[in-house]
């Protein structure tokens, strides 16, 4: 029935409106925006967003590095045991470690494996001089987040292509009614009453 109304706003006819035509030249570029412009702006946005992720990915892969570290001791403060099976948060442990330029370091870090014990061997990451760092971005995770933005894009285009297309239909309709109503009023309080000689 859609498509129906929309070929009849298209074709000549006494009864079409040049409003109609305006309505139907809207709902014609708010689709190419839908069906086009939409999916060129997420994947040009997902292409930017990807080389970025890519490029920190790199750059994060060669500063930071997977070193050896040693249990030396649990944390100060840190939780018995028995409320460790109930909170979720892993055991905090002072551990020792050499950094890729040659320096010693000790520092409190989560504990690798439940129960941790003195002299356990373990892996953290450090950057150069040894400072705890977080482990780099996988690429795979990146060109995921990167695939999420281009969605996030091209839904967001769609989206404001129909809301714009919506604002300029309800503009029509207002005017419509506006004219509608003058042409009532207009027509005076005898309408309907043609020739009856009041």
């Amino acid at each position: 029935m859609r498509t129906a109304m929309g070929v009849w706003r298209w074709r000549r006819n006494p009864l079409r409106r040049p409003t109609d035509l305006f309505e139907a030249w809207v709902a014609f570029a708010a689709l190419v925006c839908v069906l086009l412009v939409a999916p060129a702006v997420g994947w040009v946005a997902g292409l930017q967003v990807d080389g970025t992720l890519q490029r920190a990915a790199r750059e994060q892969r060669h500063e930071r590095y997977l070193v050896p570290a040693v249990v030396v001791r649990p944390a100060p403060g840190a939780a018995d045991p028995s409320a460790q099976r109930q909170a979720p948060e892993r055991t905090r442990i002072v551990a020792s470690w050499t950094a890729p330029d040659g320096s010693s370091h000790q520092g409190t870090v989560p504990a690798a494996e439940e129960p941790p014990r003195a002299g356990d061997r373990f892996r953290i990451w450090t950057d150069t001089r040894g400072r705890l760092v977080g482990q780099p971005l996988d690429p795979t995770a990146a060109s995921f987040h990167a695939g999420a933005a281009g969605l996030a894009a091209a839904l967001t285009a769609a989206a404001l292509a129909e809301t714009v297309r919506r604002l300029v239909v309800r503009r029509l309709m207002h005017r419509r009614y506006t004219r509608l109503d003058r042409a009532w009023a207009a027509a005076g309080p005898d309408w309907g009453r043609a020739g009856a000689g009041s």
